[in-house]
């Protein structure tokens, strides 16, 4: 693998009295999908809002395209781009308010701000609904708009924290096909998940953690090993860390 696009490496974070994560590592390449497992309360979560800057990390570092998440949050901030299964729309702004003003957060200037918001609303087919008020818009709809607005600044690096979890079939499967078309373009993605199955079909590599500690690292089918299934090999592991 060429240099990570993301390089998490030792990295702790403890929350009020809880040891979230302890000292795992992990690195994210160009060009893949990369899968973050684990049962809820893993630390997953965690793991991503470290990445974009939302949190410090206690000890260890995170490192995006070379910007270290301390030393250099909105340098991170500008090349990365999250997607959760918490819509967080504005529901009083309309589609399109909604992704300007996350593009104006991201670093998005103004002589560029309409082109930028124009072309991804086109991208994502959402010209029918982007002047609606998010609160009238249907699952589906709200999901593109968190996909536009994470997108909106061409990040390199794409997180897509249990981005199903609240969609119907065909939704779901947009943000699938999504990922792919991410990864084809030459991005990092990381998803992560729990519903094994989406992991097994998409990710080239995963990283499971347990308790805040990595229990298996490699490519999908590596870990997955002996087993029918990652669902199998993820059980066996998770037991085994117990």
């Amino acid at each position: 693998m060429t240099d990570p696009a993301v390089k998490v490496d030792r990295l702790e974070k403890t929350l009020q009295t809880n040891k979230v994560l302890r000292g795992i590592s992990f690195e994210a390449a160009a060009g893949e999908i990369f899968g973050l497992l684990g049962p809820n309360g893993a630390g997953k979560t965690t793991t991503l809002r470290v990445i974009c800057t939302l949190l410090a990390p206690d000890a260890g570092s995170v490192g995006v395209l070379g910007h270290d998440t301390r030393m250099a949050p909105q340098e991170v901030r500008r090349r990365v781009g999250v997607v959760t299964a918490e819509f967080g729309v504005y529901p009083r702004l309309t589609a399109r308010e909604n992704i300007a003003y996350f593009a104006e957060l991201s670093g998005v200037m103004d002589g560029e701000l309409n082109r930028k918001v124009d072309a991804v609303i086109e991208r994502l087919d959402m010209s029918s609904f982007a002047r609606q008020r998010a609160e009238s818009l249907s699952s589906g709809q709200k999901q593109k708009v968190a996909i536009a607005r994470a997108i909106v600044h061409d990040p390199p690096v794409l997180m897509f924290d249990e981005p199903t979890s609240n969609l119907d079939v065909l939704a779901s499967r947009e943000i699938r096909e999504f990922m792919v078309e991410s990864k084809g373009r030459g991005k990092c993605v990381i998803f992560s998940t729990h519903v094994l199955h989406d992991a097994e079909r998409l990710c080239d590599r995963i990283t499971i953690i347990h308790q805040g500690r990595v229990v298996a690292n490699g490519k999908t089918e590596e870990v997955r090993g002996k087993y029918r299934d990652l669902e199998d090999a993820f059980l066996s592991l998770v037991e085994a860390a117990t």
